[in-house]
């Protein structure tokens, strides 16, 4: 290695160095004019000519041999090195990476130069000390069409998901859309137009829930996609119509009990049977399964469930309500703020977080045994009793029943035991659902009293959202701090984005503290308790007191009771079911 004055005139270029994007010309004025005021501070880097002649090759320095003679020097110093055996590839790409980054076509050439010198992908990463999957991905450029790497090669570059687009397309379809896009002499390619026609839909793995056997089956071949994160599997298939054939037959083996698959409409959401509801809180043994592939060809899962069998028709008072209807003849109403769908998402919500918390929220005992007097006044209630009368149904709590029971049939527990069974016995009753299982208002007062409010779900998602009305949307946008939109559907997505992160939403709607009016209009059925056989003999001769056993025998406890001291005194009921009067 020794350092020469020489002529710039007299070097020779090398036919293969590394950079061969041209440099801007406001880059190499800036060169020119340090050249003029200080010379050359690092002296380019030469090799002798290798076939015998007397010259020198440069290795390194191109730009500041050419701007030198630009310049006017007559002479430079050069820095004279041994000819590598690679003919100085390695050295002039790793001097040239140092200096400037290199444009990703120039450094695809220099890869592709050293793997045919001998170089591995490993190796070059290495001295390079890139990893490898970027030289891989670095070498996908070769999939590109010259023409296409020509325009880039003059800094006219796609953005990495278009180059991905674009190296993933055969040659073919590559000329015929550059054929249609090629940019005019001096002008930018319309690289966005050219990665949206060559683009073709991609199934991925990641979203196949088939095994290899199937992939196998439906001839589907992973290709790894080099362009994306690393720690993602990216592996993908164009065989859409074998990936969709492959899940479909999937979905067939897999169905669950009470499962289904289902279509879906033009928008990418299911179509459930006719008269079906969505369950958009926990589902029930008792509901369906609907099975579907979304766009993505990933398979999804959805809840449904099926009405229960209509009333017989002649029902009087359905009939009357609806004539009183007919004969009023009043104009149609304005939108509620919620509709029935959302009413039914709602009723959903309040259920699965009254039955969490009756599960697992602090009740003390004397609030149990009240819940459950309220449980067993709800409307959807029914009793199969050995006194008679019209009641029916019940059956279903024998089973918690049976928990306080020796194996012997000898009645013995612990107080552990009659919580659980309580609890047990109340998720059974209580329920907000629409339908004929709706509690009515005594399962709003449950839910109240043992904070099943903070049990509610995030209600910040589309399907809830949609069935707001605008005046409703805009409020919610107001209370979360988010500016209402000029279109309703722009308003509701930005919400959605809002409520995504830490922030809930709990709708004041499905809040569980009931009207006054309604718990008072409960509160009459106090004034009408009273019937004969409590003011007389019973039909047995009895006088109609409550009977209850202390295990030595009956004992009547209408003594302990104090008597009421009229029907009047609605205070008195308010105070000892702790509702303040209105």
């Amino acid at each position: 290695m020794q350092i020469k004055t020489i002529d710039p005139r007299a070097l020779k270029e090398n036919p293969d160095r590394m950079r061969q994007t041209k440099s801007s010309p406001q880059a190499d004025a800036l060169m020119l004019a340090t050249i003029k005021a200080v010379g050359i501070v690092q002296p380019p880097i030469v090799a002798p000519e290798a076939d015998g002649g007397n010259g020198y090759i440069i290795d390194a320095g191109h730009r500041r041999v050419r701007l030198a003679i630009a310049a006017g020097l007559g002479e430079i110093e050069i820095l004279v090195v041994d000819a590598a055996n690679d003919n100085g590839a390695m050295r002039s790409m790793v001097e040239n990476s140092v200096r400037e980054a290199l444009n990703p076509v120039d450094q695809w050439r220099g890869i592709e130069r050293l793997v045919a010198l001998g170089w591995t992908e490993e190796a070059i990463a290495v001295a390079l000390a890139l990893p490898v999957r970027q030289i891989r991905k670095l070498r996908l450029l070769a999939n590109v069409l010259p023409a296409m790497l020509e325009q880039m090669a003059l800094g006219d570059m796609p953005s990495e998901q278009q180059l991905r687009i674009i190296a993933a397309a055969g040659e073919v379809e590559q000329k015929e859309v550059w054929k249609a896009h090629k940019p005019k002499k001096g002008d930018t390619a319309a690289w966005w137009s050219i990665a949206n026609a060559l683009t073709k839909k991609r199934m991925y793995a990641k979203d196949a829930s088939f095994g290899d056997d199937l992939r196998e089956a439906y001839g589907i071949e992973w290709v790894e996609d080099l362009f994306a994160p690393a720690d993602q599997d990216s592996r993908y298939t164009t065989n859409v119509e074998g990936f969709l054939g492959a899940q479909h037959e999937w979905m067939t083996s897999n169905l669950p009990k009470r499962g289904a698959i289902v279509e879906v409409n033009s928008w990418g959401q299911p179509e459930l049977p006719k008269k079906a509801s969505q369950v958009y809180g926990k589902p029930s043994k008792s509901d369906d399964t609907g099975l579907y592939l979304n766009r993505d060809g990933k398979v999804q899962t959805v809840y449904y469930r099926m009405p229960e069998a209509a009333k017989p028709k002649g029902d009087s008072a359905n009939g009357a309500e609806s004539a009183i209807n007919d004969d009023t003849g009043s104009t149609p109403k304005a939108r509620p703020d919620v509709t029935q769908k959302g009413q039914d998402m709602i009723g959903d919500f309040r259920t699965d977080a009254l039955h969490d918390a009756l599960g697992r929220a602090l009740i003390e005992d004397d609030m149990l045994m009240a819940l459950l007097v309220l449980a067993f006044a709800g409307q959807n209630v029914r009793v199969d009793s050995g006194a008679g009368g019209n009641l029916y149904g019940g059956a279903r709590f024998g089973r918690h029943a049976a928990r306080l029971f020796t194996e012997d049939g000898k009645l013995s527990f612990d107080m552990d035991t009659v919580r659980g069974a309580a609890r047990a016995a109340l998720i059974d009753v209580l329920s907000c659902r629409r339908g004929m299982s709706n509690s009515g208002v005594v399962s709003r007062v449950a839910g109240q009293a043992i904070g099943a409010d903070s049990y509610l779900p995030n209600m910040g998602m589309e399907d809830f959202l949609a069935s707001l009305s605008r005046r409703a949307l805009e409020t919610v946008a107001k209370d979360a701090g988010v500016e209402p939109r000029a279109r309703v559907r722009e308003t509701r997505s930005a919400l959605v984005t809002h409520f995504e992160g830490d922030t809930n939403l709990v709708h004041p709607s499905a809040l569980f503290a009931p009207e006054p009016t309604e718990v008072l209009a409960l509160l009459k059925h106090l004034d009408h308790e009273a019937t004969p056989q409590d003011e007389g003999e019973t039909d047995d001769g009895t006088d109609g007191g409550i009977v209850a056993s202390d295990g030595h025998g009956e004992v009547d406890v209408s003594d302990m009771v104090e008597a009421d001291e009229g029907p009047g005194t609605l205070d008195d009921h308010e105070t000892a079911y702790g509702i303040a009067a209105e």
